[in-house]
């Protein structure tokens, strides 16, 4: 199975980018005043266009949106190869932060 590094690189990109635009967006919604509400509401209209955005070229769209899917958006595949990296590097992360810490309180 061949791995397009680009589609890969690109989905996880409009995926985070998505999440954390939403997550940022309710926190600067709630927390700030003024101003900040309109950039927070703004914020989360963004990560909802460029999650759908990401829905759309994972293919979760296909009877809803008729645009054909094709060239660089298009990452269909590569979705679950892009989350299981994610997945095993936040495990190594966490284990190294244990071994870390276990080191540092033993010494």
């Amino acid at each position: 199975m061949e791995v397009n590094l680009l589609a890969q690189f690109l989905s996880m990109m409009v995926l985070v980018f998505g999440i954390a635009s939403i997550i940022a967006g309710i926190f600067t919604a709630y927390f700030g005043s003024g101003k900040s509400r309109i950039v927070g509401g703004i914020l989360i209209i963004i990560g909802i266009l460029v999650f759908i955005i990401f829905m759309w070229g994972a293919g979760w769209l296909e009877g809803i949106i008729g645009i054909p899917q094709e060239g660089i958006l298009y990452f269909k595949n590569t979705i679950l190869q892009g989350v299981v990296a994610i997945i095993g590097a936040i495990v190594g992360a966490a284990i190294a932060l244990g071994i870390f810490l276990v080191a540092i309180m033993k010494a």
